[in-house]
C-alpha cells in the first residue's frame, strides 16, 4: 500500500513517511530544542541542531583525527583520503567529491556569475564567494579567536592562526605522514600521491594541480 500527498501527489511506503512529508507543506516543526528556540520538522534534525549545544563530534576519521557531528560530513571527507570523486561533469572530464563542487564547475560552462556585489560590480557563481568579498568592503571579520584579540575575515584564515597557539597539525597524509594544519594544504598534497590536476586551461591542454599554476600559464597566453 502507498501513502499519497494530496498535496503534491508525493506517495510514501510507509505512514511515517506521509507525515513527515506533509510538514514541508504545513510548516510544522513540532520537535522542540530544550535549550533554545529551535524547532524542527524532523527529529534527526534536532539531534543534528543538538550537538552544537553539546559540542559532540561523534563521528572520527580513522586516518587523520578529524571529527564531525554528521556522517555525512565524514563521508565527504573519507574522500580526501580515498580520492573518490563520484560527481561527474557531463560535458568535460571533470568529477568532484561533494556535489556542490561539481555545482560550481558547471557555471563554468555556462558561464553564469548570478550573485554581484551593489558596491564594485564583482560577480561570481556562488552565494558563498560573494559574501566572502563583501567583507572587503564592510571589514567585517566574524571568525573570533578565543585566546587573544585576532580576528578574521574568512574561517581558514582563523585555523592557520589558531595552529601558533596550538603548533597542532591536525591533518595528516594517509600515504606518506605529511601533516599540517591547513585542510586545503592536505588537500593540494593529495594531488602529489594522485596525480590530478583540476585547473584545467580552456585556450589548451595545458593543466595545473594549483589554481596559481594556472594562473601563470594564462598570462603566457594573454600575453602572446
Amino acid at each position: 500500500k502507498r501513502f499519497a500527498c494530496t498535496e503534491c501527489g508525493y506517495r510514501g511506503a510507509k505512514k511515517d513517511n506521509l507525515i513527515r512529508h506533509t510538514r514541508t507543506h504545513t510548516g510544522e516543526k513540532p520537535f522542540k530544542c530544550d535549550q533554545c528556540d529551535y524547532t524542527a520538522a524532523q527529529k534527526s534534525t534536532l539531534d543534528l541542531h543538538l550537538n552544537k549545544h553539546t559540542g559532540e563530534k561523534p563521528f572520527l576519521c580513522g586516518q587523520c583525527g578529524y571529527r564531525t557531528a554528521r556522517r555525512s560530513h565524514l563521508s565527504e571527507h573519507m574522500r580526501r583520503h580515498s580520492g573518490e570523486k563520484p560527481y561527474k561533469c557531463d560535458q568535460c572530464d571533470y568529477s568532484a567529491s561533494r556535489k556542490g563542487y561539481l555545482d560550481k564547475h558547471m557555471l563554468r560552462h555556462t558561464g553564469e556569475k548570478p550573485y554581484m556585489c551593489g558596491e564594485c560590480g564583482f560577480r561570481t557563481p556562488d552565494r558563498s564567494s560573494l559574501t566572502r568579498h563583501m567583507r572587503r568592503h564592510s571589514g567585517v571579520k566574524p571568525y573570533k579567536c578565543d585566546q587573544c584579540d585576532y580576528s578574521a575575515a574568512q574561517k581558514f584564515a582563523l585555523y592557520r592562526h589558531m595552529a601558533k597557539h596550538t603548533g597542532e597539525n591536525p591533518f595528516i597524509c594517509g600515504k606518506c605522514g605529511y601533516k599540517t594544519n591547513i585542510l586545503s594544504s592536505l588537500t593540494r598534497h593529495m594531488r602529489t600521491h594522485t596525480g590530478e590536476k583540476p585547473y584545467k586551461c580552456d585556450q589548451c591542454d595545458f593543466s595545473a594541480t594549483r589554481k596559481r599554476d594556472l594562473n601563470n600559464h594564462l598570462a603566457k597566453h594573454t600575453s602572446q
